[in-house]
């Protein structure tokens, strides 16, 4: 089972940030600020060891590395963040080309969306706008990523890079983009690209019949999410176009410009059963041979939207294990893939994360360990009963 972890690289300040944010500003500043909003609620979440990280630091990426593949995590996806030209958070995942000791395999997201206030729960605040260009821009883009590519840890599907677009719907030239992409690819020296969408729409793009993509993820918890409140999310949204335009004829205002800020807030977390949301993962068939499934550590996006945030309860290291275990098991039998995608390495004002923190030390990725181990012995039984099956009916 080849369990790839999701990597954000904003754990280091950058000048933009600091302009947008305040001075010396990185994820740690969520983390720090968050408080608790409901009875029982543990917030902050604090590193083990108050280990709070600068990224650039090589020694940092050297030690995720380490602990990620002792701890039976195949590699990290790093997040990507390219606005036709212009980068964001970018030194880590170029440090860690440059610097062989961090030996982990890795891949490539690509966060194709507008930079916005999205942090603070804005998504109206466009920072850095989105534009994709034509084959000038792509070109530019593939010979960033390149050396990237050629690398001998990045990822490869029968020798082909492996590339994830995180948004793919959001992206109007796609197809051709990925075309000419595969060009250059070939012409690298490649048979190709292997493409992978992180979120589509819930099996939009899955289910055409030219379906670009070689795999489709299974984006957890957000796939659960969607799932168990989809007939909420329609009434909430009928009911919503339905007080915008009231707002509009009553007062000329078009609540859709801002966001319907003004009946959006939740007034307290919402608290999501976590066992629930593992059900709908772990009975989740997959929708073709190109579907890959996918796991989360825990969710409470708090620290980041307050109020407006969600929490997974109760989430502990236990609870983890033993649905990463079923899910793996899930894999193995419903899916053509042995990859899976897991929420995540370090996002820590999301809560999805996977390096120690002061309350439960390494119990997370003892668990994901534990569960490889445990999952490869059923694996090995199966066989060896089968082998035994077979020998008597020789006999």
């Amino acid at each position: 089972m080849r369990i790839i972890a999701l990597y954000l690289p904003q754990f280091h300040t950058i000048p933009e940030n600091d302009e947008w944010w305040g001075k010396n500003f990185t994820e740690w500043v969520n983390v720090k600020k968050a408080k608790p909003i409901y009875e029982g609620h543990i917030q902050p979440r604090l590193p083990l060891n108050d280990n709070y990280y600068d990224l650039t630091d090589d020694s940092v990426k050297i030690w995720q590395a380490k602990i990620a593949k002792e701890h039976g995590i195949y590699g990290f996806c790093y997040y990507h963040y390219w606005f036709n030209g212009k980068m964001l958070l970018e030194k880590p995942m170029e440090q860690m080309l440059a610097n062989k000791e961090i030996d982990i395999p890795f891949c490539v997201s690509w966060a194709n969306e507008p930079w916005t206030k999205a942090w603070v729960g804005d998504m109206t605040k466009v920072l850095i706008p989105q534009h994709y260009g034509e084959e000038k821009e792509w070109e530019e883009h593939f010979d960033y990523l390149l050396p990237f590519f050629k690398d001998e840890r990045y990822m490869k599907e029968d020798g082909k890079p492996v590339f994830v677009f995180y948004r793919p719907t959001a992206i109007p030239c796609l197809d051709k983009m990925m075309a000419y992409w595969t060009e250059l690819a070939v012409q690298a020296g490649f048979p190709g690209l292997c493409f992978i969408s992180q979120t589509d729409n819930f099996g939009e793009i899955q289910r055409r019949k030219d379906d670009p993509f070689d795999y489709h993820v299974e984006f957890q918890p957000i796939y659960a999410h969607h799932l168990m409140f989809a007939d909420q999310f329609k009434t909430l949204k009928a009911i919503r176009r339905k007080v915008s335009k009231w707002v509009e004829n009553i007062t000329g205002i078009d609540l859709k410009r801002y966001g319907q800020k003004a009946i959006s807030k939740v007034t307290n977390a919402t608290r999501v059963d976590y066992q629930k949301m593992w059900d709908i993962s772990l009975n989740q068939k997959p929708i073709s041979s190109k579907s890959i499934a996918g796991a989360f550590v825990r969710w409470d996006n708090t620290p980041r939207h307050g109020e407006r945030g969600w929490v997974c309860v109760p989430q502990t290291p236990a609870d983890f294990e033993k649905n990463l275990e079923k899910q793996i098991l899930h894999v193995n039998k419903e899916y053509s893939t042995d990859m899976m995608f897991i929420y995540a390495w370090n996002e820590w004002a999301e809560g999805g994360y996977l390096e120690p923190d002061q309350i439960d030390g390494y119990g997370y990725l003892n668990a994901i360990k534990e569960a490889l181990i445990r999952t490869e012995e059923y694996r090995v039984r199966d066989v060896a009963s089968m082998d035994e099956m077979r020998e008597a009916e020789w006999n």
